[in-house]
């Protein structure tokens, strides 16, 4: 998959946002509209039914997110908090505040307003686990939908989510334990989860294979594709840029870190790796066994890239230079960092 994130320069609500799920402030009509969701899978996959797109605020209490969703039947039907929620139709969001891949964490809500709200400190694939005791304290969401819930045989416009995360939980996986600063990026990605229903007995019921009793799959539609049916690989997340400009007052530019690129490189080491470790039960022990030679940052000029690996068949640490005096790292868990 070439690395090519999805990006966004968040600005400051010039005022306080009535978290409603209407989006009629003037803070949100001076935000852009993300690019609409596509596949999960990229451009691989089925083009979505309906359009979701996002757009992102904040201030110096919260990180605002804003969602609009088509959809002709708008129905939910869980209640209680840290349900399963994507057992209903919703709406996801997911954030790495440090870009190491680890320590992130995943919110979705449904049509009901219904959150759940977890960490991960590690991606299922490196091990996991998921904290579902973990909550968003001050977490306030709104939703106002577009036609009607639960009542099969009309035709719905569809729903929008509004959502208010506050810093002081969002900051305890960030750098330093802090909330952004303007010119920072994190790590953010979105998904709308949509299944197939039917209207049986007057309610919506998930569609089935034709001929079993085995549900049909649901649609995974994000904003940056993934590349796989997987959320939890937040190396292939978005970047979100916080600005200090207030909506609406002007614009910036997206200003990319070089050095991303070269994580790029070195996580393409971790695929590879990983599939040396599921073949023959240990990792390689050195980078020619990998073809290394054939991986380089690409979009980048004015480095040469010349990793180096510690290794045993358990465990292992790739290195390489970056740009502005940076080495990046990588180990056999799925963490990367930059050391100066």
């Amino acid at each position: 998959m070439p690395f090519a994130p999805r990006r966004y320069v968040s600005y400051r609500a010039p005022s306080r946002l009535n978290v409603d799920g209407k989006l009629d402030e003037p803070g949100w009509a001076s935000a852009s509209w993300s690019d609409p969701f596509i596949d999960i899978e990229g451009d691989r996959g089925p083009r979505p039914r309906f359009r979701t797109r996002a757009k992102m605020l904040w201030d110096d209490e919260y990180f605002y997110v804003a969602a609009e969703m088509e959809e002709p039947d708008v129905w939910g039907t869980l209640t209680e908090r840290d349900s399963v929620i994507f057992h209903d139709n919703d709406f996801e969001i997911f954030i790495d505040p440090d870009g190491d891949t680890h320590a992130y964490y995943e919110l979705e809500v449904n049509a009901l307003g219904t959150p759940w709200d977890l960490m991960l400190l590690k991606p299922y694939r490196d091990g996991g686990p998921a904290i579902h005791a973990w909550d968003i304290a001050g977490l306030q969401v709104g939703v106002d939908v577009r036609g009607t819930l639960n009542r099969p045989g009309d035709a719905d416009e569809g729903w929008t989510v509004e959502i208010a995360m506050p810093w002081k939980i969002l900051r305890e996986a960030a750098p330093d334990h802090q909330p952004p600063r303007p010119g920072d990026r994190w790590r953010v990605n979105f998904s709308r989860v949509e299944w197939n229903v039917d209207v049986t007995d007057g309610r919506y019921a998930k569609r089935l294979r034709p001929g079993t009793t085995d549900l049909l799959p649901e649609n995974n539609w994000v904003w940056s594709p993934q590349g796989a049916i997987n959320m939890h690989m937040p190396e292939r997340w978005g970047y979100v840029q916080f600005s200090s400009m207030r909506a609406g007052t002007g614009t910036e530019p997206f200003v990319e870190d070089p050095n991303e690129r070269v994580k790029w490189a070195l996580r393409r080491l971790y695929y590879r790796q990983r599939r040396v470790r599921d073949a023959n039960g240990g990792y390689a022990a050195t980078l020619e066994a990998l073809n290394a030679s054939d991986i380089r940052p690409i979009g980048v000029d004015g480095i040469d890239f010349h990793p180096v690996m510690d290794a045993t068949t358990t465990r292992y640490e790739i290195a390489a230079k970056g740009f502005d005096g940076a080495v990046v790292h990588i180990s056999q868990d799925g963490r990367v960092w930059v050391t100066r």
